[in-house]
């Protein structure tokens, strides 16, 4: 379909451009962490600090339960997809579920700085962010898988979303009493881009002599300088959507968001910490709409299919002549600019329990649950860590996690001596990658940071 195609290839390109997770939740109970404060902006360092630009703090992840080792087989001593007819569609359906996840979050600091002062510990920090959340029901591999096998095909709720913006943060944290301590930060956002695309319905009947199609789609793009482009259908003699163009980039929206956070320490080995993340809007400045106006029903008999695979016009050979012809079971109009829209963001939410070893201060244990509000693409997990600081210079720690996208592994480390400091950790610890270094599994991320204390 030419026009998803380019619409889903521009979805991708918006998310890579803010530097393809944007938390690295192994980092919340762990002494000499940096960036503790986007996690709950309670949270304080022992020193000043001063990020290198553009390194202080890389986030880069990916989660969902999409994993590709479920569509890459060996057949015959050679990798191949599952679309190979040597792989059996039974055993290949089976490992889909009803419906596909796959989320991207990016965070990409240029600068950072934190320091003492006005009664407590104060932040600022510029960074630029992104998401991308795609969801993919088991009906669309259905149909890749077995084409022609069934006559009758329901390909409904297909959707990705994308947003990109750049964001300056100001934070500050102050101790209460000798038990509580709170924070909060407040966040200036200048929205990039933002794309929603939702394919709601795609009814195929397939026939001998002819095939029907029912769809229901509707794209909101708000992208300076884009643009839809049409062309004359063939099919129902109107102007359709058929490619989009993007002159130039730049600042699209406006928006505001907060952090709020709490720490209370119950005593010298119990302490509980609560914090909300990203509440907040952006207000975009147009909404360009491409849609089929409700369901749209497309039928032709321009092609035949045989449900002999050896006739001339069997399925597989057919679907191959239709190439870009396809673009018409979705016939989007260019419904022009709908004015501004406002969209609040995915808000998380952090609660923690820390416990510190009484025979030995330096090791602390904790319980973390983090959810994530993203509509259909909402998560939670659990994550008990182990964290110790041996030493003034150096602090580590280990975790596993479970929730709605399985178990994982997640460890970091941080090197700070006086004058620098260096992290790195991952909150999904890679498994087995292709040659490529593709990861077999939906679930991985890795964050690196340069800074300075003082």
């Amino acid at each position: 379909m030419k026009t998803t195609k380019h619409i889903l290839a521009a979805a991708l390109l918006l998310s890579a451009t803010v530097a393809n997770a944007q938390y690295t939740n192994s980092g919340y109970f762990t002494e000499g962490y940096t960036y503790r404060h986007q996690l709950n902006p309670a949270f304080a360092n022992e020193k000043n600090f001063i990020s290198l630009p553009a390194l202080g703090n890389i986030n880069l992840g990916i989660v969902g339960d999409i994993n590709l080792q479920d569509y890459i087989y060996n057949i015959d001593g050679k990798t191949t997809t599952f679309l190979n007819p040597k792989v059996d569609a039974g055993e290949f359906l089976s490992n889909i579920d009803d419906e596909n996840e796959l989320n991207f979050d990016t965070r990409f600091q240029i600068l950072s700085a934190g320091f003492k002062g006005f009664g407590g510990y104060n932040t600022i920090g510029l960074s630029m962010r992104g998401n991308l959340n795609t969801m993919l029901p088991k009906s669309l591999f259905v149909f890749a898988k077995e084409g022609i096998a069934n006559r009758d095909y329901d390909i409904s709720h297909f959707g990705i979303h994308t947003t990109a913006y750049a964001e300056l943060a100001l934070g500050h944290s102050r101790q209460i009493n000798e038990k509580l301590r709170v924070g909060a930060n407040l966040k200036f956002l200048v929205g990039l881009a933002n794309i929603d695309a939702e394919f709601n319905k795609a009814n195929f009947r397939l026939g001998e002599d002819q095939w029907t199609a029912v769809t229901n789609a509707e794209i909101q793009a708000s992208v300076k300088g884009l643009k839809y482009e049409t062309e004359l259908s063939d099919y129902s003699n109107t102007q359709v959507v058929n490619d989009v163009d993007l002159d130039g980039f730049g600042m699209n929206g406006f928006g505001m968001a907060v952090d709020l956070g709490a720490e209370y320490k119950l005593n010298d080995s119990w302490s509980f910490s609560a914090a909300v993340l990203d509440f907040g809007f952006i207000s975009w400045n147009n909404n360009m709409v491409a849609t089929t106006n409700g369901d749209k029903t497309f039928t032709t008999d321009k092609y035949s299919f045989s449900f002999d695979e050896n006739s001339e016009n069997n399925f597989e050979d057919q679907v191959e002549n239709m190439g870009d012809e396809l673009a018409s079971l979705y016939e989007l109009e260019d419904a022009g600019d709908k004015g501004g829209r406002t969209k609040m963001l995915g808000a998380t939410i952090n609660l923690g329990a820390e416990y510190t070893l009484p025979v030995y201060d330096k090791l602390k244990f904790g319980l973390m649950n983090t959810t994530r509000f993203q509509g259909v693409n909402t998560w939670t997990e659990f994550r008990l860590s182990a964290n110790v600081a041996p030493v003034k210079f150096f602090s580590a720690g280990v975790n596993v996690a479970a929730g709605t996208y399985g178990a994982a592994f997640g460890w970091i480390m941080s090197i700070h001596p006086k004058g620098f400091n260096l992290f790195a950790a991952m909150d999904h610890t890679l498994g087995k990658v292709t040659k490529e270094f593709i990861p077999l599994t939906s679930k991985g991320s890795f964050n690196l940071g340069v800074n300075i204390p003082f």
